[in-house]
């Protein structure tokens, strides 16, 4: 009902209840606007406006606005005040409006062979995920190390064994989040609140904190393992298109002597923290090998869609690692003269899931499109995003001005700044993603390189690797998050075991790029 209008010339004509509903609206309406998160989705565009009308670089105009769209984009990044896939597909707005490349040009890095091999990979471990395969496969490893008596030690060491094995195989996020389970299932024999002992407490620490770093650890071992070191092919191959690439088994004869030594110093690190001596009896009570057995016998015997799927998954690791074998001895590649790629095959062998029969029903075969609906459309956008702004960051010219600034680099001792490299990447990582950093950080690697008349990748190597030691909080990746989730382990705990496996890292990184690194990549070599 309305007001009625009154005579006394006292009365307001804005009723005052009015006036306070306005009031508290147009309140609202700021406290809405002025969230920390609109702050930070406007920080990347005001940021690149005072680049923009501030910063004179002696170079092109395009290398003066490439910067600023480097700071708009890491800006929104960092703090992820627009959703990452999102982010990542702003180049292909932001370059041609600033006239850093042609919209065509930009789409291209969207989709190359780095691209068809992560596709490929991910539809093979969805079908993985799909047919139960992991979790035969690690029941039966860690039923073989489980030790009669029971070994805590030997069985920390084939649950972790199982992880880092299947994340050579499949990006780390999806490993830890099908291992974890296991893992689970295999503490929830265990007592849990006040009546837990102090043993089995710290049994259950050693298991979840094995499963998320040896998820960490494995995909550093394989190009598929983990989207940094895809990241640096990607970025390796734009920049130097001439010189030799990263082939897949290239980076395994030196990520996987790498992720050995890593790997047993994280058990060697958990035996010493969680795994002491006489632990064995105490969870011997709880834990036994007919409890393992029974869980293999509730999966039942292996059916012919899980042989196919294994067929085909390990043809294509034998055809990654005879594409190119020595210069000797040439690959399977010569024969199509060089124009397959480790993406060619990557994705033949997942057609072939979508033409196989499962033998399940009629008509059905190994994998349908239904089945592909978790694929990781945000990792392979973030992907695209870094390998657009390597074309943009060379085109614009942006490199050279670059290469200027870090000149003072040039009689700087390699064995002093390849640890210090290795550092900076493993802290930044902390705070941000690992794709993410190592997107930062490589162009920047690439010119203090330059700079120092050094082989680019005795750099980038250490560098793409160290944005994958994000150990200490469980922020730094998913894959930490699923180990925090379970509620076996604290931050101290992290902390405690991440902080030595870091420094362990780095140690062993600046021990092997100069050593092996040299061999295998051929550093001793100048770049084409």
């Amino acid at each position: 009902m309305a007001n009625p209008i009154s005579d006394d010339p006292k009365t307001p004509l804005i009723p005052l209840h009015d006036q306070v509903e306005r009031s508290e609206s147009f309140s609202w309406s700021i406290k809405s606007i002025l969230t920390p998160k609109n702050c930070f989705i406007l920080l990347g565009p005001l940021l690149c406006a005072v680049i923009c009308l501030c910063v004179k670089l002696n170079g092109p105009v395009t290398s003066r606005n490439m910067l600023a769209v480097l700071v708009w984009i890491f800006a929104w990044w960092v703090t992820e005040a627009v959703p990452m896939p999102i982010t990542s597909m702003s180049p292909l707005f932001l370059f041609p409006l600033f006239g850093i490349a042609t919209a065509d040009e930009v789409a291209q890095s969207y989709m190359d062979d780095v691209i068809a091999l992560v596709l490929g990979s991910f539809i093979l471990a969805l079908a993985v995920e799909h047919y139960n395969i992991h979790r035969r496969l690690a029941l039966n490893i860690t039923q073989l190390f489980c030790g009669e008596p029971l070994n805590p030690p030997l069985l920390l060491l084939g649950i972790c064994g199982t992880t880092a094995f299947v994340s050579m195989w499949m990006h780390n996020t999806p490993c830890a989040m099908m291992m974890m389970p296991v893992a689970t299932g295999i503490l929830q024999r265990f007592p849990t609140g006040p009546t837990q002992s102090h043993i089995v407490s710290n049994f259950c620490k050693a298991v979840v904190l094995g499963v998320i770093y040896s998820t960490a650890v494995g995909g550093i071992s394989t190009l598929t393992g983990t989207g940094v070191n895809l990241i640096l092919v990607g970025m390796w191959k734009s920049y130097f298109p001439e010189a030799e690439p990263i082939t897949f088994n290239t980076w395994f004869f030196f990520g996987f002597p790498l992720a050995l030594l890593i790997f047993f110093a994280l058990w060697g690190i958990l035996c010493l923290l969680y795994c002491r001596r006489g632990s064995g009896q105490a969870l011997s009570a709880y834990l036994d090998k007919a409890h393992l057995k029974r869980e293999l016998q509730m999966l039942g015997p292996m059916a012919y869609a899980e042989k196919m799927v294994l067929a085909v998954f390990g043809v294509l690791v034998v055809l990654w690692m005879t594409r190119s074998i020595t210069d000797d001895i040439p690959g399977w590649g010569v024969l199509f003269k060089d124009r397959a790629g480790d993406g060619t095959v990557s994705v033949m062998m997942a057609t072939l899931l979508f033409i196989i029969p499962s033998k399940k029903q009629k008509g059905e075969k190994l994998m349908d499109w239904n089945k592909c609906k978790k694929l990781p459309w945000g990792i392979i956008l973030l992907l695209g995003a870094g390998f657009a702004i390597a074309d943009g960051v060379r085109s614009s010219g942006l490199t050279d001005i670059l290469s200027e600034a870090l000149d003072f680099l040039e009689d700087v001792p390699y064995l002093a700044i390849a640890p210090a490299v290795c550092l900076i990447s493993s802290t930044i990582t902390e705070f941000t993603s690992n794709n993410a950093t190592a997107t930062l950080v490589i162009p920047l690697l690439i010119q203090i390189a330059s700079s120092m008349h050094i082989h680019p990748l005795l750099l980038l190597v250490p560098g793409a690797i160290g944005a994958q030691f994000s150990y200490l909080l469980p922020t730094g990746t998913p894959s930490n998050i699923v180990g925090f989730a379970t509620g076996h382990i604290e931050i101290q705990d992290m902390i405690k075991v991440g902080l030595p496996l870091k420094i362990a890292g780095i140690a062993a990184l600046s021990l092997l790029m100069p050593s092996l690194g040299t061999y295998v990549f051929g550093t001793a070599r100048p770049v084409q």
